[in-house]
Parts: C-alpha cells; structure tokens; sequence
C-alpha cells in the first residue's frame, strides 16, 4: 500500500472526512499538523504547489489535493488503485 501524508489542522473539518475515508480504506496515514509549524506549512506549500487550505493530501508521490479531490477520486474509481500502487 502507499505512503499516505495529510497536511491538516485540529480544526478543519475536512481534515477529519478525508482522514475518516482514507482509514475506512485501510491506509496507514502520516499526518503533519501545520496549524502551529510554519516550517511544516512553508513545506506543504512548496509541495502543493503553492496551495495553502487543508487539508493537502500525498499518497505516494502524487499530490490528491484536498478533501473534495479525494472523494472525486474514490467516486471514480481511482482512489483503490492508487493506494494499492
């Protein structure tokens, strides 16, 4: 299964539908709070492209983006194989 990181905060609740989707498909999640962390926020930006909300989701080495790009992804079918890679 790949590596799963999420970039989120104590507070978003998108945070917690992408984290509660990803566990739901047994995915082992590294998960960095940047709510506090401007090293790890600068880190994810420079990843994401630039994106600044949370969450920002990597698995592998593909950036998924956000909640809702998850959530696309798993309606289209791509998000098992993905994780399986």
């Amino acid at each position: 299964m790949s590596k799963v990181r999420i970039y989120t905060t104590p507070i978003c609740p998108y945070c917690v539908r992408a984290k509660s989707l990803l566990k739901k498909k047994g995915a082992q999640i590294e998960e960095i709070d940047i709510f506090m962390d401007s090293r790890a926020r600068d880190e994810m930006e420079a990843k994401a492209n630039g994106r600044r909300s949370v969450p920002q989701i990597f698995i592998g080495d593909t950036h998924v983006g956000g909640c809702d790009d998850l959530y696309a992804l798993d309606r289209a079918g791509e998000l098992d194989p993905l994780l399986a890679s």
